[in-house]
């Protein structure tokens, strides 16, 4: 295929992260891991460990504050450290990972352990770990790596509250594959953990305000089940319709508010517990209407033509640059091009006057015409967007191997739409 051979795409792409977040989408995603790790510290297995690690700081405490904050401070690193190697370990075999994520029998399989794992947070099942494992990982050390020991092994004396929704974080980074975004994600995961852990080990005197265990801790562990729910269905979107899917993610929002804020029955002896229900219900309302005002308000998107070599032809006879999109229902990134992407107003209305737009769908193997065209094409895997000028020459440096926001996009589009 002939790429461009008088430089009239020459175009230097915006640098983009590829991958599922960047910009604000990062920034609330991190919140939200953030916060999630807090509410770990409220389910039934960790809270015990709040007075057990006071107590350990505590016995510290004449060593000066100083020194004190230095233990906090191990402690808190010990534990970023063991998640954030899991999260880093995970999002290195992306790329094994994401090739098997383009199978729906593994998309299934994914979604179905999440569930499994709901299950468990729900309490229908309980994730158990050997006693013996548990009381070497609980044991105390002195000094500084005793500190650093402790926050190491957390995750292991959590686990049977924690693991389920850890393990569905580490499948959702994995499919990721970017390793620094894996470290983030883990590291923030641990902050959010062991942070109050580490201001009541400070200030020892909060202890006493702290809620009495009960009956409400059970409401946070449904709360994390919900989530692992929100995320088998983000995983099983691939294999459904538009519409499905979006009603899918949405039913999950709204049962999950009706089922947490009005349903479920639980009570505490703390004020303010009924506000916090309250807000869950309400915030779960809210993201199901945003879903689903999102997509009914959503305007009209690109218009596609499958590839023939007569549509080139024609384009090449009209003096038309054309986008070949090489595409599949079951990959990530092609349902948010298609979603996003190519439903934004500006990216429609100049592919309808100035290009030939143009579809190859790979869901189904097999197809002649299709091994012809990855061959041609060069095309390893999908999505792959593909940029002909008008003369009907690639435009390989405008050849997108990822999502891509719409305004970067049309940067693209405006480099391949240069006259000769």
């Amino acid at each position: 295929m002939a790429s461009d051979p008088l430089g009239l795409c020459d175009y230097a792409p915006e640098a983009y992260a590829p991958g599922l977040l960047s910009g604000w989408a990062l920034v609330w995603t991190m919140l939200g891991i953030f916060l999630g790790g807090m509410a770990l510290n409220l389910t039934p297995c960790v809270y015990p460990i709040i007075p057990i690690t006071v107590s350990y700081f505590g016995g510290r405490s004449g060593q000066g504050q100083g020194r004190l904050v230095v233990h906090g401070l191990l402690y808190l690193a010990g534990l970023a450290v063991a998640n954030s190697t899991l999260g880093v370990i995970a999002a290195l075999t992306g790329g094994l990972m994401g090739s098997l994520l383009q199978n729906p029998l593994v998309l299934v399989t994914v979604a179905a352990v999440l569930v499994l794992f709901a299950t468990s947070l729900f309490g229908f099942w309980e994730l158990r770990l050997p006693g013996s494992l548990t009381q070497a990982a609980s044991r105390s050390y002195a000094g500084y790596g005793g500190s650093l020991f402790m926050g190491l092994t957390l995750g292991v004396v959590a686990a049977p509250c924690i693991g389920p929704f850890v393990l569905g974080l580490l499948t959702w980074v994995a499919s990721m594959g970017s390793p620094w975004l894996g470290f983030l994600v883990f590291f923030t995961l641990s902050l959010g953990l062991g942070l109050p852990l580490f201001f009541l080990a400070i200030f020892s005197g909060s202890l006493e305000k702290l809620p009495r265990s009960g009956e409400w801790m059970l409401w946070v562990r449904k709360l994390m089940g919900w989530v692992l729910l929100g995320m088998a269905a983000y995983f099983i979107r691939p294999l459904l319709s538009e519409t499905l899917s979006m009603a899918l993610l949405a039913g999950v929002a709204l049962a999950a508010a009706i089922h947490l804020g009005l349903l479920d029955r639980t009570t505490a002896a703390f004020r303010g517990f009924q506000g916090i229900k309250t807000t869950a219900a309400l915030a779960g309302v809210i993201l199901a209407t945003f879903l689903a005002g999102s997509w009914a308000l959503r305007g009209p998107g690109v218009t596609w033509q499958p590839y023939s070599d007569q549509v080139l032809a024609q384009a090449r006879e009209a003096h038309k640059p054309v986008i070949i999109d090489f595409t599949a229902t079951w990959c990530a990134p092609c349902r948010e091009l298609e979603e996003i992407t190519f439903h934004h107003s500006e990216i429609v209305n100049l592919a309808e006057k100035d290009f030939v737009m143009v579809k190859v769908d790979l869901t189904q193997k097999g197809n002649p015409l299709h091994t012809r065209l990855l061959e041609l094409y060069g095309v390893k895997g999908v999505p792959t967007v593909v940029f002909l000028d008008r003369g009907g020459n690639e435009c390989r440096n405008l050849r997108l191997v990822d999502y891509l926001p719409p305004e970067q996009f049309l940067s693209r589009m405006a480099a391949a739409g240069r006259k000769n």
